[in-house]
């Protein structure tokens, strides 16, 4: 992989780390504009859990950490590292597919 591609991806990691790690703990706790809006049209008593409410990322925290922004920060981190993860996986299978049908074409 050319040199320059790999230091574009690498700031671009480190650069998503920050805002997720960091940044991330700044972010206003008002409503945002979907559930403001439930709120002043007085259906957001009606809204319902979503079945994954109970899960250990649930709410942009992570569960057992009691600091707000550690817990955001950690949230966001892990987020990117899914986020990556499965993009790279993705990717690669791609790469594969596309290998193995260049492969089966006739020459």
């Amino acid at each position: 992989m050319d040199k320059r591609l790999l230091w574009f991806l690498g700031i671009g990691l480190v650069v998503a780390l920050l805002v997720a790690g960091i940044l991330s703990g700044f972010a206003s706790g008002e409503p945002d504009g979907l559930e403001r809006v439930s709120i002043d049209e007085g259906f957001d008593e009606t809204a319902e859990d979503h079945p994954l409410a109970d899960s250990p990322l649930a709410d942009y925290a992570v569960e057992g950490v009691d600091d707000d922004r550690l817990s955001t920060g950690l949230a966001g981190i892990i987020g990117v590292a899914i986020t990556l993860a499965v993009s790279a996986a993705l990717f690669y299978g791609i790469r594969l597919y596309g290998k193995a049908r260049r492969g089966k074409e006739p020459a």
